[in-house]
C-alpha cells in the first residue's frame, strides 16, 4: 500500500473527528442518512484526497481524477474520502455512483476501515469502467470491526497508462433495518413534474393535489438507456425519505403482444436476462415493492400470432427466471407477477400459468393492472385463483390497481373502447395496505398516462401523461 496513504487522508478528516491524533469513531449511522460527505461536487472535490498517482480537480460538477503514472498495483493511483458516520458492523450498505474513463478498464471501489490495515474491507470490487458514462452500484454488509471509522475509495493503477475517471453522484447508505410502512410518493412523477412545470394552468393545482400527491409506481423499461442508473436513484431518492419505493419491470421481449400499443421489450431471451439481472442488483439488499411484468402471463398466447410467429412457453420460462433473478439479487423486494384482470382470462388458465412462470419465487401477484374492472370484481378473481394454487405453491399475497376503476369499466361495444383511455371514468381507491383481502391496493398505473392512441384521446402514445386524460378521471367526466 501507499506509504503516505494514511497521513494524506487523516489530512481531510475534520477537527472533531480526530482526538489526540486518534480517530474517534463517529456516531453509528440512520438507515436514511447520506454517508458520502459529497458526492455530487457541485462546487469542490473536498473531502475527497488524491492519493499516490493521481490528480483531483473539479470538472463540470464532477469530480475528475487524472492518473499521473501508469502504475501496476490498483491502490499506488486513488482517490479516498471518510465516511460521514459510522458504518454499523453487520449492516447492510449500498455503494453508487456514476463513473467513466477516457480509456476502458478494470478499476477497484472499496469501502474499508481507517484506523486498521486497509485489507479490513467491508467492500472491495471490481468497476468495469467504460468511455461511456455508467450508474455502478454495490450492496455490502459492513465487516463486524473494533474500529468503525470508514473510507470509501476509488483505486484506478493497472490499467497500464494514464486514463482520465469522472466521478459523480456517490452515495452510501445504510439499508433500512426494517421495512418502512410509508409508501413513496415520487415528486418527479409524471403527473407531479408535469403539475409543477405547469403552475400557472388552473388543472395543475387538482392533478397535484389527487394524483400528483399520491404514492404511484414508476415503470422501467428499455426506454431507459442505463436501467442501473434509473432504478437506482429512484430507490435511492425513496430511501433517503425513509419511505417504500414501488417499480413495475416492463421489458419482457415481445411486451404488449396483443394490442401493440405499448409493444417492444428486449430483444431476446438472454437480453431479457441481462435487463432483468441489472434491474435486480440496481435494488439490491433495499426494501421495494416490484409488480413484474404486467400482461405479459395474459398476452402470452398472441406470441404465436407474430410475424415471425413465437412460442408461448418461451415467455413464461422468460417469467421464470425473471423471477429467479429477482430472489437472488433482490432479496428484500416484495414481488408481485402479474395474472391480468378477471375478464381476460380464466382463473384456471391464470393459476397454471402463474406456477409455471415463477410464482412460487414471489410474494404474490397482481390484478387490475391499468384497467378498470371494480375492486369487488378483482377480489372474486383473485380469490379463484389463488384457490386453483397447487398446495406446492400455496395461497398467495396478492395487489390491485385501483388507479382508474371509481366507476369500474365503460360499457361499449366498440372492440378496445372499453380498456383503452375510455371516457367518463374515474380515480378509485388512494392506494392503502389493507389487513384483509388484497394486501394493498395500489395505483400501478399512473393516473394521466395514455392507453395508446385510442379511446377518447387518440393522439398521445402510450405511457404519455395528458392533462385531459388526468382531468377526467379527477372529475369523472371526459
Amino acid at each position: 500500500m501507499l506509504s503516505a496513504r494514511r497521513a494524506a487522508l487523516a489530512a481531510t478528516l475534520t477537527a472533531a473527528t480526530l482526538t489526540g491524533g486518534v480517530i474517534a469513531a463517529p456516531a453509528p449511522a440512520s438507515a436514511a442518512a447520506q454517508l458520502i460527505a459529497n458526492g455530487t461536487f457541485d462546487t469542490t472535490t473536498a473531502p475527497w484526497a488524491a492519493l499516490g498517482q493521481t490528480t483531483v480537480t473539479l470538472e463540470q460538477q464532477a469530480m475528475r481524477v487524472q492518473v499521473r503514472q501508469n502504475v501496476a498495483n490498483p491502490w499506488d493511483a486513488m482517490v479516498a474520502s471518510p465516511t460521514a458516520a459510522a458504518l454499523n458492523p453487520g449492516k447492510s450498505y449500498t455503494l453508487s455512483f456514476d463513473a467513466y474513463s477516457t480509456a476502458a478498464f478494470t478499476a477497484k471501489a472499496t469501502v474499508q476501515y481507517t484506523a486498521t490495515p486497509s485489507s479490513n474491507q467491508s467492500l472491495a470490487t471490481d468497476v468495469p469502467l467504460t468511455t461511456t458514462s455508467k450508474r455502478y452500484t454495490f450492496p455490502f454488509t459492513a465487516a463486524q470491526a473494533g474500529a468503525t471509522a470508514a473510507e470509501v475509495t476509488f483505486q484506478l493503477g493497472g490499467s497500464g497508462g494514464t486514463p482520465v475517471v469522472r466521478f459523480d453522484n456517490v452515495s452510501l447508505m445504510e439499508t433500512q433495518t426494517t421495512r418502512p410502512t410509508a409508501l413513496y410518493v415520487n415528486p418527479k412523477s409524471n403527473p407531479a413534474r408535469w403539475a409543477s412545470e405547469n403552475g400557472g394552468r388552473p388543472e395543475s393545482g387538482p392533478i397535484m393535489d389527487a394524483i400528483g400527491s399520491k404514492p404511484i409506481f414508476d415503470w422501467f423499461g428499455n426506454w431507459f438507456p442505463d436501467i442501473t442508473k434509473a432504478v437506482d436513484t429512484y430507490v435511492g431518492a425513496a430511501q433517503a425519505a425513509d419511505k417504500l419505493p414501488m417499480l413495475v419491470a416492463y421489458n419482457i421481449p415481445n411486451r404488449d403482444a396483443c394490442a401493440l400499443f405499448s409493444g417492444g421489450g428486449a430483444g431476446d431471451a438472454a437480453g431479457y436476462h441481462a435487463w432483468i439481472t441489472d434491474f435486480a442488483k440496481a435494488i439490491g439488499n433495499r426494501h421495494a415493492i416490484v409488480v413484474l411484468e404486467p400482461d405479459a402471463i395474459a398476452a402470452a398466447p398472441c406470441v404465436a400470432d407474430l410475424n415471425p410467429p413465437k412460442n408461448p412457453d418461451d415467455q413464461y420460462r422468460m417469467l421464470l427466471d425473471a423471477t429467479q433473478v429477482l430472489s437472488t439479487h433482490a432479496p428484500n423486494t416484495w414481488v408481485y407477477l402479474d395474472a391480468a384482470n378477471a375478464t381476460w382470462r380464466t382463473p384456471n388458465f391464470m393459476a397454471e400459468k402463474l406456477v409455471e412462470s415463477g410464482v412460487a419465487n414471489t410474494r404474490g401477484f397482481s390484478v387490475n393492472v391499468s384497467n378498470y374492472l371494480t375492486t369487488a370484481v378483482s377480489e372474486q378473481y383473485a380469490v379463484a385463483v389463488n384457490g386453483l394454487l397447487p398446495g406446492t405453491v400455496g395461497a398467495k399475497k396478492y395487489v390491485i390497481d385501483t388507479s382508474r376503476n371509481g366507476k369500474g369499466p365503460y360499457e361499449d361495444d366498440t372492440p378496445g373502447d372499453n380498456w383503452c383511455n375510455p371516457p367518463d371514468r374515474k380515480l378509485g381507491t388512494p392506494p392503502v395496505r389493507q389487513t384483509s383481502g388484497a394486501e394493498y391496493l395500489f395505483w400501478i398505473k399512473v393516473p394521466g398516462d395514455s392507453d395508446g392512441e385510442c379511446g377518447f384521446i387518440d393522439d398521445i402514445p402510450a405511457g404519455s401523461f395528458d392533462p385531459r386524460l388526468a382531468m377526467s378521471l379527477i372529475t369523472g367526466e371526459s
